[in-house]
């Protein structure tokens, strides 16, 4: 709990930077350790015989692996890393060994590990050495000695297909990349019998065979404008679900008859991309699809599922995930996502109907009041429409705030509704919060996706000036105190909108953004070689034209402050990338300040890091849009890391 002396020192910035009217009617500061600290528990993971359950959970200040018979509390830790936390845990499917996956340093060249939950023993099933990135491809609980891992080790540029013994470790090449396969799909006989191909000239291929050793035959072909995959085999075997938007707008998905060729249509939506597919674990039929609109919304395709999901609505508000389940599909862990509190995780009970909750992830926040997460649309300039979610301090009169404008990385990603550290943070300090799905995001069709092509820096970029000119109109924002604010291609994002618009925003914060288009091509990691051709279609391929959507060679425009945080060992935005906006700006002699952290990649895991640099952005925001400010904390100072 905060003390008073914090809450008092945070209310005397706050009212520093505010009208007393409206520091008066704002909630208490949300600390920065409850926002970005560790979760208390996150990422439940039910055992394949439904008797235990893995979650992280920090330990010693880290997260790490820890395990507990269900129905007891005997909870303990099993796997831990103190240099760096533990993000993702999978049941084996004895049942006895739990897998993860860990890079160095955020240099995303993962192994796979393996621990033994009894005797805590862990071993790398993945030595093949600091240069090679390794990532669970499949665990399946009716083949108990083997998994499916994906690894570079052959090829540095391609993603072969491993079988390894999880009792001997040992590796074998189960499927070799031909050199254009960017994915991999098995059976239900844990067989790799699906891939997608990605061609130089964009376009896709879904590939088949009839068994390990039979030829690769193409199921379905793409042009560069559509989108495919493969999703799941049919319980028999005999038939493949793919997410296709061949023939229509957005992505449908079917199920194709592998003897004939044939396809139906599952599940659709006439705007909307299709989301992923809840499977039983016992039938291995499909049971339900997700279609992620304003919010996440199932369609139920079998009708044994029907009463499930009326009574996981009646359990707990919210959206509703599916994390896992018992071998058998008895037993399900099931997330409830809001936009006002922390994630909820229960365990379903498919015979009785009953849910029981496990936890929330974050349950300091339970005693804040929250901000609430509105869907908006608004008409871009040219006429499209454009959808987004804009989020509202509580306590105050909707009018004429502060704003920052938060982009979405990727680009080929979306925002979504839902709980996120980073909106309700800015909107405890007084910040009107918006965030927009700008063309060339995911989720809405491929007519909206290939509007983005190669407009980086043209109507990408515009959509967002012209957000940021809805919220003005609308009243929500003070034209004067609106700022900029990403990671990834979002730091892009940051960057151009102050470089080409150098009049729209009044500060930048830009987090991993790449400042140059040509060198981020040159140096993505070597297994991203079958998404190039996405990248030269999306993006462009010319150096003359990539140098043209580059904010870097427009730094002497940029009038308005920026914070730049990087991570010194990113293989995806190099450090020498921020080097160079920040050394064109100070050439200039304009503001910036820059934070690199040595032990962080593409983005900040270690949450002390998210810690430094959230308050120096804090500070930042304050300073230029007035917003409240909580004083930095022992261990929140970022003076060691600045350059």
């Amino acid at each position: 709990m905060k003390s008073h002396r914090l809450l008092t020192a945070g209310f005397a910035a706050l009212f520093a930077a505010m009208p007393l009217g409206a520091a008066a009617a704002l909630p208490p500061l949300i600390p920065r350790a409850v926002l970005f600290g560790n979760p208390e528990k996150a990422s439940p993971a039910i055992s394949p015989n439904g008797l235990m359950l893995a979650y992280l959970a920090p330990f010693n200040g880290v997260l790490s692996i820890w395990v507990r018979t269900i129905g007891k509390s005997d909870d303990r830790v099993v796997a831990t890393d103190p240099s760096r936390p533990i993000r993702n845990v999978v049941w084996q499917a004895d049942s006895k060994h739990v897998l993860y996956e860990q890079d160095k340093g955020g240099n995303e060249n993962f192994s796979v590990f393996q621990t033994d939950v009894a005797t805590k023993a862990t071993r790398d099933l993945t030595p093949f050495g600091n240069k090679v990135r390794s990532d669970i491809e499949a665990v399946d609980p009716r083949f108990k000695n083997v998994i499916l891992v994906t690894s570079n080790k052959r090829d540095p540029n391609v993603l072969d297909v491993y079988r390894i013994d999880v009792r001997t470790g040992a590796a074998t090449l189960d499927t070799q990349n031909p050199g254009t396969v960017a994915g991999w799909a098995e059976d239900n006989r844990f067989v790799v019998r699906a891939a997608l191909q990605a061609n130089a000239d964009g376009s896709n291929a879904i590939l088949m065979r009839a068994n390990a050793s039979a030829p690769w035959q193409t199921l379905l072909k793409a042009g560069p404008e559509d989108t495919i995959a493969p999703v799941a085999f049919s319980a028999d075997n005999r038939s493949l679900y793919v997410s296709s938007s061949v023939g229509a707008n957005s992505s449908r998905l079917l199920e194709y008859d592998l003897s004939t060729g044939k396809y139906t249509v599952v599940a659709s939506d006439p705007t909307y991309d299709v989301g992923g597919p809840l499977i039983d674990a016992k039938t291995r039929e499909l049971a339900a699809v997700s279609f992620e609109r304003d919010r996440t919304e199932w369609d139920v395709l079998d009708p044994a599922f029907q009463s499930d999901f009326d009574a996981l609505a009646k359990l707990h508000p919210g959206d509703i995930d599916f994390l896992g389940s018992t071998a058998n599909g008895r037993h399900l862990i099931v997330s409830y996502l809001v936009d006002n509190g922390p994630l909820a995780y229960y365990s379903y009970d498919r015979a009785t109907k009953h849910g029981t909750f496990l936890f929330v992830s974050r349950p300091a926040l339970q005693k804040y009041q929250l901000a609430s997460m509105q869907p908006i649309t608004y008409t871009a300039s040219d006429g499209r429409s454009i959808h987004g979610y804009l989020t509202l301090p509580v306590g105050v009169p909707p009018k004429n705030l502060p704003m920052v404008l938060l982009v979405h990385g990727g680009p080929w990603a979306r925002d979504s509704w839902g709980y996120s550290s980073y909106v309700q943070w800015l909107a405890n300090r007084g910040y009107a919060v918006l965030q927009v799905n700008f063309r060339g995001s995911t989720g809405y069709g491929k007519e909206f996706l290939n509007a983005g092509n190669r407009q980086w820096a043209g109507t990408m970029h515009q959509d967002l000036i012209d957000a940021k000119n809805w919220a003005v109109a609308q009243g929500y924002a003070d034209p004067a105190k609106v700022a900029i604010m990403g990671g990834s291609y979002g730091g892009y994002a940051v960057l151009a909108g102050v470089a080409f618009s150098p009049d729209a925003f009044a500060a930048g914060v830009d987090i991993v953004g790449p400042s140059n288009l040509n060198t981020l091509l040159q140096s993505i990691p070597p297994y991203w070689s079958t998404d190039r051709a996405t990248f030269a279609l999306r993006m462009g391929d010319t150096v003359a034209f990539l140098n043209s959507e580059s904010p870097l060679f427009k730094a002497d425009r940029i009038k308005v402050p920026l914070l730049i945080g990087q991570g010194a060992n990113d293989p995806r935005v190099h450090e020498r990338k921020s080097d160079q906006i920040v050394a064109a700006m100070r050439k200039n002699n304009e503001p910036v300040e820059y934070v690199i952290f040595p032990d962080e990649g593409h983005g900040f895991a270690r949450p002390e890091n998210n810690r430094r640099f959230n308050a120096a952005v804090e500070a930042f925001l304050g300073k230029y849009l007035g917003g409240r400010v909580e004083p930095a904390a022992p261990g929140e100072s970022v003076a060691s890391f600045e350059h």
